[in-house]
């Protein structure tokens, strides 16, 4: 059999997707909420790379009181570098919206753009992952973190105290996962 070629989907996914199957036990109404939570995701991509290339190309947007423009000048007047992926190992990294390091101070920004709300422990983990990369001390570092979200901006400045149980339990896992993909290898 010639099955037809459909070329112009490579690298997409259907919204009503097989690997993706609990769909077919959707309402009309729960599939109108997936699908708005489907674009939504699809916009706020959009978004992120916006606000990437604004900030690579230090464009700020207008002053104003609205979340993608707070993250995107903020980000500038810090001097913040977009899209930064922090890498401990195969097993543990991640990619920060905006960040930068002067040698003692460290700032992490988050663009939320959905309406739940926002954990700071993922910039938290950032932190972890940066001071693992780089070998930064935590102790000797001041660290902010940003979520911009719902046109507000939530701040926490987190210590040792918070980041180094993260660094301590990424090492761990990190172990722990590299000892099972050894295992796994030798069969």
């Amino acid at each position: 059999m010639n099955f037809k070629q459909h070329s112009k989907l490579a690298g997409k996914h259907s919204i009503l997707s097989a690997s993706k199957h609990s769909w077919i036990h959707y309402d009309e109404d729960k599939l109108r909420q997936y699908y708005s939570n489907f674009k939504a995701s699809a916009k706020g991509t959009i978004l992120h790379d916006f606000a990437a290339k604004c900030i690579s190309l230090k464009q700020p947007l207008p002053n104003e009181d609205r979340t993608l423009n707070m993250y995107v000048n903020d980000s500038i007047a810090y001097g913040m570098t977009a899209e930064v992926t922090l890498y401990y190992s195969d097993h543990c990294f991640g990619t920060a919206d905006a960040i930068c390091f002067d040698g003692t101070h460290l700032v992490i920004h988050d663009l939320k753009t959905g309406t739940h709300p926002a954990s700071m422990e993922q910039l938290y983990i950032y932190a972890a992952y940066f001071c693992l990369e780089y070998d930064v001390d935590i102790s000797e570092i001041e660290i902010v973190t940003r979520i911009y979200q719902n046109n507000q901006v939530v701040t926490a400045r987190p210590t040792i105290v918070d980041i180094l149980p993260i660094m301590d339990k990424i090492q761990n896992f990190d172990r722990i996962l590299s000892m099972m993909d050894y295992e796994e290898e030798i069969g």
